[in-house]
């Protein structure tokens, strides 16, 4: 018998996986028909497409189509040892987090397999100083990691 807490965990990897591809492809519409470089929103944030070939927040670009794959297989690599992770935990709010990260994990994978690089937008910025320019899966990504490092800081042990 299927457990449904584990059902649950793939429908959240679902909504958070097809959030951030509908995200990718509003801004993809906005910037691609529309000729723009730059959507400004207010004085801390605009949106300005990236093409992303590193891994998260554009660390690690590089060019050479062997590295790339190396990393995108290390990548589908690591999203299989979370789903193992996510599988076999008896912690539920950790496979919940786990979960959240594999919604964002495999958004941008699916994006390298299909673009060959992730679309990245969102630019944070105070007057010249600019933070890497992320997606909303680096967004998930980020708070499934923030998550479990609570989770063991506090021993969070809810089932």
């Amino acid at each position: 018998m299927i457990n449904k807490k584990k059902i649950y965990l793939f429908v959240i990897i679902i909504i958070f996986f097809l959030i951030d591809r509908v995200s990718k492809i509003l801004i993809l519409k906005s910037f691609l028909n529309n000729s723009l470089s730059e959507i400004y929103i207010n004085s801390f944030l605009n949106f300005s497409l990236v093409w992303n070939s590193g891994i998260g927040f554009g660390l690690l670009q590089i060019e050479p189509n062997i590295f790339y794959s190396t990393i995108s297989i290390i990548i589908a690599a690591i999203n299989l040892i979370l789903i193992y992770w996510m599988i076999t935990t008896s912690n539920y709010v950790e496979s919940i987090f786990i979960s959240i990260i594999l919604g964002g994990s495999l958004g941008n994978l699916f994006d390298r397999f299909y673009y060959n690089s992730v679309p990245d937008f969102i630019d944070l910025h105070n007057k010249s100083f600019h933070w890497f320019t992320f997606n909303i899966a680096d967004i998930f990504i980020t708070i499934g990691i923030i998550g479990l490092i609570i989770i063991d800081l506090f021993k969070i042990k809810k089932t």
